[in-house]
């Protein structure tokens, strides 16, 4: 039996996760509490997607576990041990707003358990591959001070500067900048990953997300930006915009498209590696595009106001360049650009409101 351990199994990228390890003949053991709805209210909850899963998957194992629980979790690992071949470790606290609330929660959720995981990883299944997902936050605000040009509908990076053709590598320095409370917890959990792999030889990789998203993402106001932009554009409810007037650019990426990116690692680990993954110049947009593009789709127009003051720690323009990665593994391609990213989400709370669309 091939075991694969996935946490925040009921999330956007961990219930992705389950969908295509369960597909590959995998027996998923799937850990989330719904601490979401805790964060976030009902919009967040993840309720919805762990009973679809334990319907849909006969080989998914869900186990209703808070991460920080270090007994729980070293009795999941001991239970599966030499079986264990993956570990996809998804489950975070997302939010800038939110962990400045409980800065103790916050650390707590997204870097001790972060070490609680790699710990059981190395004493009970130390070939298994260990795959974390962290957030381009680690570089801080730094992005915010590269040369910006405004344009009509977006920031964009001077192109003259060597991150404006491709976007922001894994060179950017992560010191010396405001990172937020949430950005200094994933950077203790990111660094931890790297030290696992590189002082003990767990096959770890750090992948420093830009926007994830796809139609599984339950979405709110502090955390979700298209999944939450578009239930609002669809069902009316106001929307605000932090600063930057609603110009700031995000890189997309569907999580089924990050998922394969785990797989291509998982069949060929290098130890201890960083990648930034997002959309990339594939897959982008400014929130005003994003806008534009729902009304496009749907019909409907967004009742938003765009506020001054912009979120603390909060990016400007931010693209990550991928190259890094493609040239470690080749195979790996796109297959959602922006557009089709947001199709999907319309299709899915179009469903899930029963609101009819074009």
């Amino acid at each position: 039996m091939s075991v694969a351990i996935v946490t925040g199994a009921s999330g956007l990228i961990g219930s992705e996760t389950v969908r295509f390890l369960h597909a590959k003949g995998m027996t998923v053991v799937g850990i989330d509490n719904n601490m979401r709805s805790y964060f976030f209210g009902s919009d967040g909850s993840t309720d919805w997607n762990a009973r679809r899963m334990q319907t849909e998957f006969n080989r998914y194992i869900h186990e209703n576990l808070d991460i920080r629980d270090q007994a729980g979790i070293q009795g999941i690992f001991e239970k599966y041990a030499q079986d264990i071949a993956m570990v996809v470790h998804c489950a975070a606290q997302p939010s800038h707003d939110w962990a400045a609330r409980e800065p103790v929660t916050d650390f707590t959720v997204n870097a001790l358990a972060t070490l609680y995981l790699l710990e059981a990883t190395r004493m009970h299944a130390p070939e298994a591959s260990f795959i974390f997902t962290s957030t381009n936050k680690v570089y801080g605000d730094t992005p915010n001070y590269l040369p910006l040009v405004e344009k009509e509908q977006r920031w964009e990076c001077d192109p003259t500067h060597g991150y404006g053709e491709h976007g922001i590598d894994e060179s950017m320095s992560i010191d010396q900048s405001k990172h937020s409370v949430f950005g200094a917890s994933k950077v203790a959990a990111d660094i931890m990953c790297q030290e696992y792999g590189r002082y003990f030889g767990i096959k770890t990789a750090i992948f420093r997300g830009g926007c994830l998203t796809g139609p599984a993402h339950s979405g709110a106001e502090l955390h979700g930006f298209l999944a939450y932009l578009v239930k609002c554009q669809m069902t009316g409810r106001p929307y605000s915009i932090f600063g930057y007037k609603g110009k700031q650019v995000r890189d997309n990426i569907h999580g089924n498209d990050l998922v394969h990116a785990f797989w291509a690692y998982h069949e060929s680990p290098r130890p201890g590696e960083v990648y930034n993954i997002g959309g990339s110049r594939h897959s982008n947009c400014s929130m005003i595009e994003a806008i534009q593009i729902i009304k496009e789709l749907t019909g409907r127009e967004l009742n938003y106001t765009i506020k001054d003051e912009a979120r603390s720690g909060d990016h400007i323009w931010w693209i990550s360049d991928v190259r890094k990665f493609r040239e470690h593994y080749p195979k790996w391609n796109y297959r959602y650009d922006v557009r089709e990213i947001i199709r999907e989400i319309v299709y899915a709370v179009a469903e899930r409101e029963n609101i009819k669309v074009p």
